[in-house]
């Protein structure tokens, strides 16, 4: 957000496993873009507590329940009309506990203590649906119309 405030940065978010076609648009958007890029990329690690080899499954989990929403903002695009930021994700739906009980990282806080951890998951949910309707928000800001028009 903070880059994007700026209004002269690319900014994306991908994740080549959940959607690989998005990954590929944001890289070129971002290289054909004559200014700063940023690309921030979902990237397993060894330390999340799962195989490596279902790296790909996981960041589909991630991206499906919205902790890990895609999206793309382009400057260019309010000189063709066209809001400036676009959501590449849908509406987060699936378990998100399910999501984070693969990973070592969550499954640790709910050893610790299930019943925090049952109200930590909730916030989480809430703060995904909060975030994914300010981007739906954002998506609907189209650029002023030209004077005189």
């Amino acid at each position: 957000m903070l880059a994007m405030s700026y209004g002269n940065v690319y900014v994306a978010r991908v994740a080549f496993g959940a959607k690989d076609t998005q990954t590929l648009k944001a890289f070129q958007e971002a290289e054909a873009y004559p200014g700063t890029s940023l690309i921030i990329a979902y990237s397993q690690c060894i330390a999340h507590g799962y195989d490596m080899a279902y790296g790909v499954e996981q960041q589909k989990l991630a991206v499906e329940t919205g902790y890990w929403p895609l999206y793309r903002y382009d400057p260019r695009r309010p000189a063709l009309g066209e809001s400036a930021f676009k959501l590449d994700s849908g509406a987060p739906k699936g378990d998100l506990a399910a999501y984070m009980r693969n990973e070592t990282r969550f499954r640790m806080v709910e050893q610790q203590g299930p019943e925090r951890y049952k109200e930590l998951v909730a916030i989480a949910k809430a703060n995904i649906q909060e975030r994914f309707r300010l981007y739906e928000q954002l998506e609907k800001v189209l650029p002023p119309a030209p004077a005189g028009k």
